[in-house]
Order: structure tokens, then C-alpha cells, then sequence
């Protein structure tokens, strides 16, 4: 197959130029421009490189003539694009359909040109130059843009025989318009050559199809992307007329240009040149896949096309027909695709009715099946990507998750929004506090794009391209607000962002999991389908969606989830230490009494060292229970059963079960109006403050005694209260000044008998 059989551009993703050399860039140049591409497709893949100045390679372009354009093709791109991780795509791949960057891989077969029947042309009976230039400048612009033509050429000769072997065109003009043109015809009495200058009867004329600034002849100075050039001569003209009406092109101009070929000026109508390149590239390759061999140099959307009315070679150059085909590009666009769609044929159900497909395997049990979809939704410090990198850590080992159990499997975690050591620091942090050894570790890739993320619909097709080969039970993305395309409360748009989800997870039979964010004010009150921002697409669109509401938490609350874990380590402690004591002296009631296991704990434990180690475990543990909150995890699931609310603790940097129960009476805030919860607060607030000055002077009481076993005949300081209490020194004034047993001397504390 030859280079220019398919689309280069996208190899050059694959090629760094920042890596190359001065000559192997050079080369690069070289190649693009032999295989009919632009200048400005060389320009825009250099700026990667912090060497790049602007102007350098449209300077260098003219250069490239003769010799070495032969030695250096297509084909070196390639090989570079290899080098740098690119694969040609396999046969397993033909029939899938990813997007612009990729290469068209469905069949967009229309017609067979070995079956087709030409459709003769022929010439005007009555030959009227003026009457075929007009037609064309009012069938293509606008009456007061620039046109670009020229009637001047120059012979190429053979430097062995002297012979011309072709005309060639000079720059030409620009300076007048459709208008102008057209009126200075109309009064010419038939002399185009005094309008528009004599051309060489063996040459011909030229115009450029696109309207132009009227400052030059370059791509730079077309106004308008409107129309693309179509030509081949590699088939008779009556072939090429008989297929362009098959494929239904929408041409706004067809011009046989007196020698092997007929000009489509196609409609493409683009909105700049990025979009005009990725149309033309689609074109030309449905063009191709139906016969076609297009002459891909005539890509520029300020190429030269034939004009009519002029004679070339003794052969006309005429206009054949105006305003065929679709009316306009998404017409024919729409129509070629839904020609060539991969959807499948209805089935009659009763012909599966008795030997059903077996139903995807659960990714996560109960919640997710492989290859479907899963939102996680909450609102900011919920520790989101926290729990999305506790996903993929439980999948990756095959451990529980929120306590679903998980199938192991490779997992792809898209990491948008940390640096790369920051996300890789992450990853070893969570696995450390959530106790687990890496023994499946090498089941996570993590794919860093900060700084370098695109839209989801061309991410889409790059993700695809490098997980192909991968096997991943799961795709994971976060956060999606990186790569938002559109309005996200637009059900439109919104449906074209999920819809990339879609081709993820159909193309590479996996899960696609992602999270997004609440939308403003409070949730409570809200189904769990409706709290993600924007668009409702958010909440139909996936098979599962999980949702993270935060608890309102209490002194209380906290104090009772404290102690519960200081009984625990107090229990561990005598069971390790001392464990005839516990079994001959502390009871079930005990074992849910703070006080009562610390003074058995004192007791029992007698070497202050060991005592110092377990009351430093019970700091660190109380001190990240007082800077934990609280979650609801609830659901939506299109495949199985409403699972019971999960309650769970976020204490950095990872989420824990509850398991004391502590958390399951909490009410969600609802979403009643602030007065309303303003007099509840207060009504609370007044019926509490008792209790929690009580609870206050507690707490001082035990930290006060348990520290000070430590040295008895030391005083006790303020910052080893605020520590083993796990406030700041300012709170531990504050609970002495309201207290009648303790006064604070030089941040010491004494206790008053």
C-alpha cells in the first residue's frame, strides 16, 4: 500500500520533535510535503519542540525540490511513528469506526467501479466563454469576494531533449471580486483575455476555488473553507463523471478540464482550517474506497482548479454541471454514515428465547457488570479520586470495595488532574492505609495527562488505540471536568460527552467508571439520581450510579466513635500484655466503657514505656477520628437490586466502613428553607450546650489523668492535653478557663483537689 493511501497526520502524535534531529526533523518536512501535505501541517506538529521559531518551515518548504523529495517518502514517517509506539492497525480492527484522528476503518462502500456504467460528457453545442466563467463565479461566491486565477504560465522542459513536458502556473491575481469579474464580462463583448489576461492555448487557465483576502495566494489567505478539489486520472472521464453521481458528492461546480480528468468542487464547508483538513481527509478517503484515486496534492484549500472558458490543447475547458448531489456536506456526511453503519439487524425474540446469552460477569459484585458504566458522584472533599484509586487497587487484588467484593482484573486509572509523582505517591499511600500488600500491582497502568488532556471525543479514540491490546476489566477517569466538551446542562451535549463512554467500553469490552460533582446547595432531600450537577443525562446515562452525600456530625457522635477505638486498642493492649488480668477482671460491660478499660488498662500495665506505646497509637487514632467525616453512600442500579445505604468514615487517605453503627442514625440535611434549619440548629444548639460542657470537662478529666500516669511527678503541659485530646492548644485554655478543677500556670496544668 503507498504512503498516501491513508492519513499520515495521525502518526506524527507518535513522533516527538523535540527528540529528533535537526535532519531527521528535515526529513520529516520532506516527507509531508511529497506525500501532498502542507506546510502548515509540518508548522503544527514542530511547535512541540522548544527549538520551533515561527516562519522557519514555511521557509524551508520551498526549499524541498527536486532529488530529495524522491529519497525521503511517506514511509519515513512511518518508521519514525513506529519507533516512537505506533502499530498499524490489525484486520481485528477494520470495522471499527473511532473518530476524525484515526483513519476511516469501516467500508464506506457506495458503488463498484468495476460494475458501473460511464456517463458521457460533452461539450457546449454553443460555445460561450463569458457565459461558462460567470456561471462558475456565481455558482461558487459571493459577489464581493476575492477570486484568485491565473492565466499566465510557463513551460517545464526535459533538461535531456529540450522538450515541454507541462505548463505550469504562474501566482496570478487576486485583486478583484466575483462582482468585479462578472461585470467587466458582461461588457468584455465576448475578450475574456481583456478581462482576465490571454492564456497559452496548450495550458489553459486556473482558479481558485476558495474565496480569497485579495493579499495573496496562500492557504493563509483563503476567507472561507467552503470547497475542496476532487480529481483523478488514473480512469476515463465518463467513469469518474459516473461515480461522483453514484456517490451523490455534493459538488457546487464539475469542470472537465481538457485533458484526462474532471474538477468536483465539493462542498465542505468548514468552519477553519483544522475542520477543513479532517473533511477533506474524509473525502478523499471515501472517494478512494469507491474507486476514485484521488490526487491528494490538491488538499490546499488554495489549490488551483481548471476554469472554464478557456481552451487547452485544443480541448475545452467547460463546465459539465452545477449544483449536484447532496445539497451541502452534513446532507452527504449523514447519508455515507448511515449508509456504512455498524448497528445490528433487529432479532425476532423468539428465536433466542430458550438459549440466552450468558449475562457479563460482576465487576463488582451486586453493583457492576464487566463492560458497563458507573458514575461516582459527590460533592468536593469527599475524596472522590480517592476512593476511584481504592476501586482500582481492589480490583487490581480482587479485595472488597465499600464492602462489595471486587473480580480481579487489569485496571487503566486516566489521571487528569494530579502531576505524575503526586498521583504515583498517591497510589503507594492508599495501598499502605489500606493494608494491602502490592502483589497484584502490575494489574494498574496509570495513564498521566495533566497538561496534556483533550476533549473526551478525541481522548476517546486515543484511549482505544493504546488499550486495544491491553485486556482492562476497567477504565477508570478522573475527573471528567477535564475533559467536558459543551454546555453540561445540555442534554445534547451532555448525551455526545457519555456517548464516548459508550465507544470505550463497547471497543474494549471493559468497564468505564468516572466521577463528577454535586450540584450546588443541599442534597439531602434529593433522590440519589439527582444530585449530580448539570444535565439529567448524568444520571440515566450510567448502569450504576453511586452517590456520596456528607453526615452532619456531633461532639457526641465523635467522642462515642473515639472511645469505641480506644477501648479496642485498650483491649489489644491487656490481651498482648497482660491477659490472665483481662480474663479474670474485665467484664462485657467494660469492654464499652472508656474509663473503665483505661483504668484497667493503668492497672494491668505497669512499664510506662509499653503504656506510652499504645497511648501514642490511641493518639494518632483519635486525633484522625477527629478530623474524619462522615458519608452516606446510596445508589441507583439498572441491573440489580437497591442496595442498603452504605455509611462510611473518610479520614485521609482512605475511606473506611462503619462499623460501629454510630453513623446509620444520622437524617441526611433535607432541603427545607434556611430559616426553618436555622431554628432547628438553634433549638439544638440551646438543649446541648449543657451536655457538651460536660463532655468537654470529660474528656479534660481523662487526658489530664493518662497523661500525667506517664510521669506522676512531672507537671502536665498544654500541648500534651491538646495532643492526646487532638485540639489545639488554644481549645485546651478554653476548656481549663470554663473548668473549676484545673488553672493553667506557664502551660502547665494542675489539677485542683
Amino acid at each position: 500500500m503507498a504512503e498516501n493511501d491513508f492519513n499520515l497526520l495521525p502518526l506524527l502524535d507518535y513522533i516527538d520533535p523535540s527528540t529528533l534531529s535537526y535532519q531527521d526533523w528535515v526529513n520529516v518536512g520532506f516527507a509531508l510535503k511529497h506525500e501532498g501535505y502542507t506546510a502548515m501541517d509540518w508548522d503544527t506538529w514542530s511547535q512541540a519542540d522548544s527549538r520551533y521559531k515561527k516562519g522557519e518551515c514555511f521557509a524551508k518548504w520551498d526549499t524541498f525540490q527536486g532529488n530529495n523529495l524522491g529519497t525521503v517518502t511517506g514511509a519515513t514517517i512511518t518508521q519514525l511513528a513506529k519507533d516512537g509506539g505506533w502499530q498499524p492497525a490489525s484486520k481485528s480492527q477494520e470495522a471499527r469506526s473511532l473518530d476524525w484522528d484515526d483513519t476511516i476503518d469501516r467500508d464506506y462502500k457506495v458503488v463498484d467501479k468495476d460494475w458501473i456504467e460511464g456517463q458521457e460528457i460533452h461539450e457546449p453545442k454553443n460555445w460561450n466563454p463569458v457565459h461558462e466563467i460567470t456561471r462558475y463565479l456565481e455558482t461558487l461566491f459571493e459577489a464581493s469576494e476575492n477570486v484568485g486565477y491565473v492565466t499566465e504560465s510557463y513551460p517545464k522542459t526535459n533538461d535531456e531533449t529540450g522538450e515541454v513536458e507541462k505548463w505550469l502556473p504562474t501566482k496570478g491575481a487576486y485583486d478583484r471580486t466575483a462582482g468585479q469579474l462578472i461585470e467587466e464580462l458582461s461588457k468584455s463583448n465576448g475578450d475574456i483575455g481583456a478581462v482576465l489576461g490571454d492564456a497559452h492555448e496548450e495550458a489553459g487557465a486556473w482558479i481558485r476555488f476558495n474565496p480569497m483576502d485579495g493579499k495573496g495566494a496562500k492557504n493563509e489567505n483563503v476567507t472561507d473553507f467552503r470547497y475542496s478539489l476532487v480529481e483523478s486520472d488514473s480512469m476515463p472521464v465518463d467513469k469518474q463523471y459516473a461515480i461522483y453521481k453514484e456517490l451523490d458528492l455534493p459538488i457546487a461546480a464539475l469542470v472537465y478540464s481538457g485533458n484526462k480528468s474532471l474538477h468536483a468542487i465539493v462542498k465542505v464547508d468548514a468552519g477553519n482550517y483544522d475542520e477543513y483538513r479532517k473533511r477533506v481527509d474524509y473525502l478523499y478517503k471515501v472517494c478512494q474506497k469507491n474507486g476514485i484515486i484521488v490526487d491528494t496534492q490538491n488538499r490546499n484549500p488554495s489549490r488551483l482548479s481548471r476554469m472554464p472558458g478557456f481552451v487547452r490543447n485544443g480541448h475545452k475547458q467547460f463546465l459539465v454541471d452545477t449544483n449536484i448531489g447532496k445539497a451541502n456536506w452534513e446532507e452527504w456526511y449523514q447519508w455515507i454514515e448511515d449508509l456504512n453503519d455498524d448497528l445490528p439487524d433487529p432479532e425476532t425474540l423468539a428465536d433466542e428465547w430458550d438459549n440466552m446469552p450468558d449475562l457479563a460477569p460482576e465487576l463488582i459484585k451486586g453493583v457492576l457488570r464487566q463492560g458497563h458504566k458507573m458514575l461516582i458522584a459527590g460533592p468536593s472533599k469527599a475524596g472522590k479520586s480517592f476512593a476511584l484509586i481504592e476501586l482500582s487497587i481492589a480490583l487490581a487484588e480482587g479485595k472488597e470495595w465499600l464492602g462489595w467484593q471486587c473480580e480481579q482484573g487489569k485496571v487503566l486509572y486516566v489521571n487528569l488532574e494530579l502531576d505524575r509523582p503526586s498521583a504515583l505517591h498517591r497510589f503507594k499511600d492508599v495501598y499502605e492505609a489500606m493494608g494491602l500488600l502490592p502483589a497484584n500491582i502490575k494489574n494498574i497502568d496509570i495513564w498521566n495527562l495533566r497538561g496534556k488532556t483533550v476533549p473526551m471525543d478525541k481522548l476517546a479514540p486515543k484511549l482505544i488505540r493504546r488499550s486495544l491490546k491491553k485486556n482492562y476489566q476497567a477504565v477508570i477517569i478522573d475527573p471528567i471536568y477535564k475533559v467536558l466538551t459543551g454546555d453540561e446542562n445540555s442534554a445534547d451535549q451532555m448525551a455526545h460527552f457519555t456517548n464516548q463512554f459508550d465507544k470505550v467500553a463497547t471497543e474494549l469490552g471493559c468497564s468505564v467508571i468516572y466521577c463528577h460533582h454535586h450540584s450546588k446547595g443541599a442534597q439531602g432531600g434529593k433522590k440519589s439520581m439527582d444530585r449530580a450537577s448539570g444535565s439529567g443525562v448524568f444520571a440515566r446515562d450510567p448502569d450504576a450510579l453511586i452517590d456520596l452525600v456528607e453526615l452532619e456530625l456531633n461532639e457526641d457522635l465523635i467522642k462515642v466513635r473515639a472511645d469505641k477505638a480506644a477501648n479496642k486498642i485498650y483491649q489489644r493492649a491487656l490481651q498482648e500484655r497482660n491477659l490472665a488480668y483481662y480474663q479474670q477482671y474485665v467484664s462485657l460491660d467494660d469492654l464499652e466503657s472508656n474509663a473503665q478499660m483505661r483504668q484497667h488498662f493503668e492497672k494491668a500495665i505497669g512499664d510506662v514505656v509499653v503504656r506510652r506505646l499504645y497511648t501514642d497509637e490511641i493518639k494518632r487514632v483519635v486525633h484522625a477520628i477527629n478530623i474524619s467525616t462522615g458519608w452516606r453512600v446510596e445508589g441507583t442500579l439498572r441491573e440489580f437490586a437497591k442496595f442498603q445505604p452504605v455509611n462510611m468514615w473518610f479520614s485521609y487517605p482512605v475511606h473506611e466502613v462503619d462499623t460501629t453503627g454510630v453513623l446509620s442514625d444520622i437524617e441526611l440535611e433535607d432541603s427545607r428553607p434556611n430559616w426553618q434549619k436555622a431554628t432547628k440548629v438553634a433549638r439544638e444548639s440551646r438543649k446541648s450546650k449543657k451536655q457538651n460542657a460536660k463532655d468537654r470537662q470529660e474528656s479534660l478529666n481523662n487526658a489530664f489523668d493518662a497523661t500525667s500516669s506517664f510521669h506522676p511527678d512531672e507537671p502536665v503541659t498544654k500541648k500534651e492535653l491538646a495532643e492526646y485530646i487532638g485540639v489545639k492548644e488554644r481549645t485546651i485554655e478554653n476548656y481549663v478557663n470554663e473548668s473549676e478543677n484545673f488553672v493553667l500556670k506557664n502551660g502547665k496544668i494542675l489539677k485542683i483537689d
